[in-house]
């Protein structure tokens, strides 16, 4: 059974995809939260579908985490561009007062983690790279882990001072810093399927990240209020 809450998400893509032509206000300028809702909830739709089972409709409490957390990790993201200048919000109007340009960053913000993962699921959902595996274990000393924390010192303070060159250190940092905490508080980790050698996850989440960047890049594309 699909869920009704993705057809509405169908509705809501389809009327943002119009409106990039019609640019009817002020929903033209909510283009963002309108369009990556509406995408999370179609492909959560269509993994209940599948397996009758998903983040919203099973899990909404993790739903709301990930929303939460998603918010709260852009806006230290946003914080550093701020700095490095990695890019730029054009043709914000009138409609936004500071108060709302700051509310409508927040829920788009809190698009991107649920976003990334709702396509992960439904890739492991299709089994996609269930066969994919590394040839041999890898053991994880403590000494690696701690070389990818340092290094994500080196990932994030490098930008600050060379962000012409270094800037995409910023996406790198984050990783190296958390995965080897979570694995060191035998949570889940990407770095800890270099020991089960299954690759299916960290595949999952590649591919879901390069599909929604697609996405991302395309709808900001025909947009009205857009970053450079």
């Amino acid at each position: 059974m699909f869920r009704k809450y993705g057809l509405l998400g169908i509705l809501l893509i389809v009327f943002v995809e119009i409106n990039f032509f019609l640019k009817i206000e002020p929903f033209a300028q909510w283009y963002f939260p309108l369009v990556w809702f509406g995408y999370i909830l179609v492909i959560d739709a269509l993994i209940y579908k599948l397996k009758h089972s998903s983040i919203i409709s099973n899990r909404f409490s993790e739903f709301i985490g990930m929303i939460v957390v998603s918010a709260a990790f852009w806006w230290i993201f946003e914080f550093i561009n701020g700095v490095v200048k990695n890019w730029d919000y054009q043709n914000i109007s009138f409609y936004f007062t500071p108060e709302l340009a700051n509310l409508m960053a927040t829920i788009s913000f809190a698009t991107v983690i649920p976003a990334v993962m709702e396509t992960a699921e439904l890739f492991r959902t299709i089994h996609l790279f269930d066969h994919a595996t590394l040839k041999k274990k890898h053991n994880i000393s403590k000494r690696f882990l701690h070389t990818m924390m340092e290094l994500s010192v080196v990932a994030l303070v490098l930008p600050f001072f060379l962000p012409a060159f270094t800037y995409p250190l910023v996406w790198l940092s984050f990783f190296l810093l958390l995965d080897p905490i979570n694995y060191l508080h035998k949570q889940p980790s990407i770095i800890g399927h270099l020991k089960d050698r299954r690759l299916a996850i960290p595949l999952a989440l590649l591919l879901a990240s390069d599909v929604c960047g697609f996405l991302w890049e395309i709808w900001n594309y025909w947009a009205v209020v857009k970053w450079t």
